[in-house]
């Protein structure tokens, strides 16, 4: 099936010439696309304005035609499917979300990750509505491939994602799906999956390589019910450092069960299964049930929930009302590592996220939440007294049914069950000015003793994390040309706990940063677009850590950067700092080019350099990778990069 869908793909690539998608002058008329979920209709657009003197040097804008009236608004429901995750796609939509600002649903609301099409979808028709301002060549090009990506959830679908000559009558009868389906009450949407990667490498190896192949399907029913599924197989070999942390951790980044690929080390085997099913409960609610990622957070890491570890069962429900947006997320995640082919040992983590538009520009936010063992300890008395052992024993716990109540203070309950969860809690922001710079933050406490912070003694527990973050678009004038600057500090020992069930991590990787903790970094984002289909991103990582060195006692050589050791294996009370343990000194410099052939299919040019020094010159275990250059070429379809940030 696989194969088949992937050659039906092809002929359609080469069938349609990469033209269909340049981007007019004029802008599309009106369609009628489904699932409008919005109480107001998007204002029809001005009447154009009679021409104006261009000033001298500058391109003349291009005109804009009026937008015809959308059809009358139908009932209103939060259901949708989402724009899968994808740090080049989401670069654009959050590039436009502060130009254009949120919409007077206050969407797209960009501090909960991934997006509904819908939001996406009309935040594009409203760029249209801007156009007559002027957009480049790039932006239009930018909005219509939003708007083909979204269609089902778009009024302008008709006249930009039709295709006058589809393969063999029935396949890519839009330029966005090999096939699709749409119906007042059913629409389906069926894709081909395809990653294949080359490049050098820094260890035995010669070179690595990346061999995805798989389907996406999503669809709608009767403009409540949302479904999703991803499925692809895998094959890939790693550089060194990529190479040296699945050894340490036992995991894949991003995966979760794993095997080695044929018998060469760094090599490996996986399938990636996503999948998730969303219900309209209401205008303001919505259900989401699926086996997927998170990410909380307007940064390019989260220190709350990120999108790197392993897809995990959640159950989220989002509130949506007046300037309000709350969300509740209950997950079930694994203790052990991936790579065992066994019953995996279950732990659970709940979390709710409650943000406020104080202002139409400025959105703040709150989080809690817990993450507690699916087991509790208990005895057996083995033997006939008065010859008996107690033998310990792990007895299955379970989802504890109190964490359930979306608004209540997780810590108290904790105290209350006489539990020793791991709660963690915090804050968040978001502040666009001017339509062209953004500044966003985030605060996690883990632990936190008013009294030992002042001492300033380095206290172990001192456990926090801050983020501060900009990013200002147009630089200096120069269009699609934004930059982004991202501060991360992260105390030691933070995220740890007692046991690998209450630490914050799931199947062998962190849930937050994916470097974990003890460390302060700086990363810079520059990209540019040259071209309509021309994106140039340049991105720089430099971290200082600190790392557990090798020993005679393991048990007392943690220094607080590996999320998955116990804190009780830390070899000191007080004098922990950022950098405590081996520090090193770590750039990771990323250059990549990529070219969007056709829709969603993308032609990367990358190159990595990399450079790690320790401060006394003594590497630790499993960070031995120096690195150098590293560069490869990439086709993918349908599908975002494959990352090692790290």
């Amino acid at each position: 099936m696989t194969k088949l869908l992937l050659l039906l793909g092809a002929c359609g690539l080469l069938a349609g010439s990469a033209s269909a998608q340049d981007t007019p002058p004029a802008r599309p008329t009106d369609g009628q696309g489904n699932w409008l979920t919005f109480d107001k209709p998007v204002p029809p657009a001005k009447p154009d304005q009679p021409d104006k003197p261009e000033k001298p040097g500058r391109p003349a804008a291009t005109p804009a035609e009026p937008l015809p009236q959308p059809a009358p608004p139908r009932k209103t429901t939060m259901g949708t499917t989402f724009v899968p995750l994808d740090v080049d796609v989401y670069r654009l939509i959050d590039r436009y979300a502060i130009l254009h600002g949120p919409d007077s649903l206050g969407d797209p609301h960009t501090s909960v990750r991934p997006y509904t099409r819908a939001a996406v979808a009309r935040l594009a028709e409203r760029m249209l509505q801007d156009s007559a301002a002027g957009l480049s060549r790039q932006d239009r090009f930018n909005i219509r491939y939003l708007l083909r990506d979204n269609w089902h959830n778009t009024r302008q679908d008709s006249a930009i994602n039709q295709r006058e000559r589809p393969l063999l009558r029935y396949f890519y009868q839009r330029p966005s799906d090999l096939y699709s389906v749409e119906q007042p009450d059913f629409s389906l949407r069926v894709n081909p999956v395809a990653g294949l990667s080359l490049g050098n490498s820094d260890g035995a190896k010669s070179y690595t390589f990346l061999n995805t192949r798989g389907v996406q399907v999503e669809g709608t029913i009767d403009e409540r019910l949302g479904f999703y599924t991803f499925l692809a197989d895998n094959q890939m070999a790693v550089p060194l450092y990529v190479q040296q942390r699945v050894e340490r951790d036992s995991a894949v980044a991003h995966e979760g069960f794993w095997k080695p690929f044929k018998t060469t080390p760094g090599q490996y085997d996986f399938l990636s299964a996503r999948g998730y099913l969303t219900y309209a409960a209401g205008r303001h609610v919505s259900l989401q049930l699926g086996h997927d990622r998170n990410h909380i957070g307007n940064g390019y890491r989260s220190l709350i929930l990120s999108d790197y570890a392993a897809p995990y069962l959640f159950l989220k429900v989002q509130t949506r009302i007046w300037k309000f947006h709350y969300q509740n997320l209950f997950a079930q995640l694994i203790a052990n590592n991936p790579a065992l082919d066994d019953d995996y040992e279950r732990k659970y983590l709940a979390f709710h996220h409650l943000s406020l538009d104080v202002l139409p520009n400025l959105n703040v936010g709150l989080f809690e939440s817990v993450l507690y063992s699916g087991y509790t300890q208990t005895e057996d008395i083995v033997g006939t007294p008065p010859n008996t052992t107690r033998v310990p024993r792990l007895r299955r716990r379970g989802f504890e049914l109190q964490y359930l109540n979306p608004i209540i203070f997780y810590r108290a309950i904790e105290q209350s069950t006489g539990s020793e969860d791991n709660a963690l809690l915090g804050a968040d922001f978001k502040w666009n000015l001017f339509k062209r710079v953004q500044l966003y933050g985030q605060l996690v406490l883990d632990e936190f003793v008013l009294s030992e912070i002042r001492s300033g003694n380095g206290w172990w527990a001192n456990k926090q994390a801050v983020q501060l973050g900009v990013r200002y678009i147009n630089v200096a004038g120069i269009r699609n040309f934004d930059v982004q600057g991202e501060f991360n500090f992260i105390r030691p020992f933070t995220y740890q706990h007692e046991d690998r069930f209450r630490s914050y991590q799931h199947a062998a990787q962190p849930l937050a940063h994916p470097m974990g903790a003890n460390l302060w970094e700086l990363m810079g984002i520059a990209s540019y677009q040259p071209l309509p289909r021309l994106h140039v991103v340049a991105k720089g990582f430099l971290v200082k850590q600190g790392l557990d060195p090798a020993g005679l006692d393991p048990a007392r050589t943690n220094y607080g950067s590996n999320v998955l050791r116990s804190y009780n294996t830390r070899p000191q009370e007080y004098g922990y700092q950022v950098g405590s343990g081996l520090t090193s000194t770590l750039f990771h410099g990323d250059l990549t080019a990529t070219w969007q052939a056709a829709h969603n299919l993308w032609l990367d040019g990358k190159l990595i350099y990399r450079r790690r020094t320790f401060e006394n010159s003594t590497p630790a275990p499993y960070f031995t990778a120096d690195g150098g250059a590293l560069a490869s070429v990439a086709l993918r379809w349908n599908i975002a990069q494959r990352l090692h940030e790290f």
